[in-house]
């Protein structure tokens, strides 16, 4: 495939740390055996296998993919400690932002627009942070926020490259194995192709009391447009509030207001 304008490389490419290197079935067994097991059924096991020799064709091809560990949201939290799942659409496409965590970035990397606006709600909500959040969302998901984008990789400079491929079956598994779980949880649907996430729940009622909260996507093209506005939509307080409510001990969206350092793409 000759290089589009879209997907030539970039002078700033040959520095990306965060590339996807091969191996993503590897990278699949390799995950908790909860999250492993979710994914053993056999036309999952398929769409993987066709998955990974896409991947691994186009790296012969030349192209460079994001995220390094495009499993990571799995690996920081397991089914049963999920509280909160957050959708996310596919990983950032420029070298060094994406971490495999929806709408995280490391520190270092200036705060993407649609993590801006989130920051900004979180202002609204708790009042005016005494200094910057860290950009690293891998704080949330320690707590119990599932961060899962519906496309787990994307190539260089070229946004949903990678949709439409299978992923959206996988990522729909993952989802369901933690509604197979008792425990209280809150759905976070920003977005149209968040929200088509509901329907999960008609091919799979949760075990567990779920809520469900919708509204734009956090991108500046839709923050503050009706009928649910991203921004005023005050779903991180009413998430906790919900989850406290049933006995759970939400999630301290806060943290982590302070020049630390945090983990990066391996960490």
């Amino acid at each position: 495939m000759n290089p589009t304008p879209d997907s030539a490389p970039r002078p700033d490419d040959g520095l990306a740390q965060n590339a996807f290197r091969g191996g993503l079935l590897a990278q699949a067994r390799d995950l908790p055996d909860p999250w492993r097991d979710a994914l053993a059924a056999p036309h999952l096991q398929a769409i993987l296998g066709k998955l990974d020799r896409m991947l691994e064709e186009r790296l012969a091809q030349g192209a460079q993919i994001f995220p390094l560990r495009p499993f990571r949201a799995l690996i920081e939290i397991p089914p049963e400690d999920v509280q909160v799942v957050i959708v996310g659409q596919d990983p950032y496409h420029g070298p060094n932002q994406a971490q495999g965590l929806a709408f995280s970035v490391p520190d270092f990397c200036p705060t993407p627009p649609s993590l801006r606006n989130m920051f900004k709600e979180l202002a609204l909500e708790y009042g005016e942070p005494a200094a910057p959040q860290r950009n690293s969302l891998v704080r949330w998901a320690r707590q119990g926020a599932l961060l899962l984008n519906t496309s787990l990789t994307v190539e260089a400079h070229k946004p949903a490259s990678h949709a439409r491929l299978g992923w959206e079956h996988i990522t729909d598994a993952l989802i369901m194995r933690v509604l197979r779980e008792a425990r209280p949880k809150v759905l976070l649907l920003w977005g149209s192709h968040a929200q088509a996430r509901q329907a999960l729940l008609d091919t799979q009622p949760a075990h567990g009391p779920v809520q469900i909260l919708r509204a734009n996507h956090p991108s500046p093209l839709s923050a503050l447009r009706p009928p649910r506005p991203f921004i005023g939509c005050g779903h991180f307080q009413s998430a906790n509030e919900w989850l406290r409510a049933h006995g759970e001990t939400g999630i301290d969206w806060m943290l982590g207001k302070t020049t630390a350092a945090a983990p990066g793409y391996g960490g």
